[in-house]
């Protein structure tokens, strides 16, 4: 528990710095290398399954992607960024699969093409695309307060599924693939996340001031001249953040449970690997990234 309060007390100023003060260009290159670390450790869990995985293949396609971003990103508007990024987001992940599978041809094990190609083409979509969606929500109108309030409803929901889980819960939502994770967890996960959803939009633009006062955002990141969201949408899409990020803890720990390892890495002591401390925002940032991108389009 010390090791794991720990490491939450050193990172978590750190990654608030880079998502409100960053450049653009300097988060992609953080993202790439969060990507990076991510998919590494998905590809030794693949492993498990008798994947012989494309390593170096898979990590030069990743590193293309996050540099297109990186030398793409404020060079035009909002919206004619987010429409360049949702072309290159579905071209890359349409064209991974072949990428791979051309990469993988002169395997002398046939047999064994198929299945690193499947890994590398689902690690690029699970892992890299999310994290590309947070760089682009970031460059978009107000992205470092809808950054902000991606991880603190994300966080938020975390801690009190893991207090109110060991303290209370009594009825196991998934005991084949998370023997600790209790319904009672889950209700006060929702219900901490739609608490801070709320209040950070209610107080959005008083935030925004303080933040910019303090130096730590410019005035194109806060919520100036963007009408606050009337109390129900803010609810509904609390809601979808917060089920995505609990949905995508479970398909972690599928995949770890599956591979037979508790972990998937030893990277953050009390915490596990990487991918065990970004597993809930690589389902929940697709969310708040359609929403965003939606409003920035209309």
């Amino acid at each position: 528990m010390l090791k794991r309060i720990a490491t939450a007390v050193v990172l978590i100023p750190i990654v608030l710095a880079l998502v409100l003060r960053a450049p653009v260009p300097a988060l992609a290159v953080v993202a790439a290398g969060v990507a990076l670390l991510t998919i590494q450790e998905f590809l030794k869990l693949s492993e498990a399954y008798g994947v012989h995985p494309l390593r170096l293949p898979t990590y030069i396609f990743v590193v293309l992607f996050f540099i297109l971003l990186a030398v793409s990103a404020g060079a035009d508007t909002p919206q004619l960024w987010t429409i360049k990024f949702v072309l290159t987001l579905g071209f890359a992940a349409v064209i991974a699969p072949f990428v791979f599978l051309t990469v993988a041809m002169p395997r002398g094990q046939l047999s064994g093409a198929y299945p690193a190609a499947a890994a590398s083409a689902f690690a690029f979509v699970y892992i890299a695309l999310p994290l590309g969606m947070m760089v682009q929500l970031r460059q978009q109108a107000a992205g470092a307060i809808f950054l902000l309030y991606l991880l603190l409803v994300v966080w938020a929901g975390d801690i009190f599924a893991y207090f109110v889980g060991r303290a209370a819960g009594r009825h196991l939502m998934a005991p084949r693939i998370s023997p600790k994770k209790t319904w009672e967890g889950a209700a006060a996960s929702l219900a901490a996340s739609l608490a801070v959803g709320i209040l950070l939009f209610n107080h959005a633009s008083d935030l925004s001031t303080r933040l910019l006062n303090w130096g730590i955002i410019s005035r194109p990141d806060g919520m100036y001249g963007l009408e606050v969201p009337a109390i129900w949408p803010v609810i509904f899409l609390t809601i979808a953040v917060n089920v995505a990020a609990q949905l995508g803890d479970l398909v972690e720990s599928l995949i770890k449970r599956g591979a037979g390892v508790k972990d998937s890495g030893a990277l953050l002591p009390g915490h596990g690997g990487m991918l065990d401390r970004i597993d809930a925002l690589l389902f929940a940032a697709p969310m708040l990234w359609y929403y965003a991108a939606w409003r920035v389009l209309q």
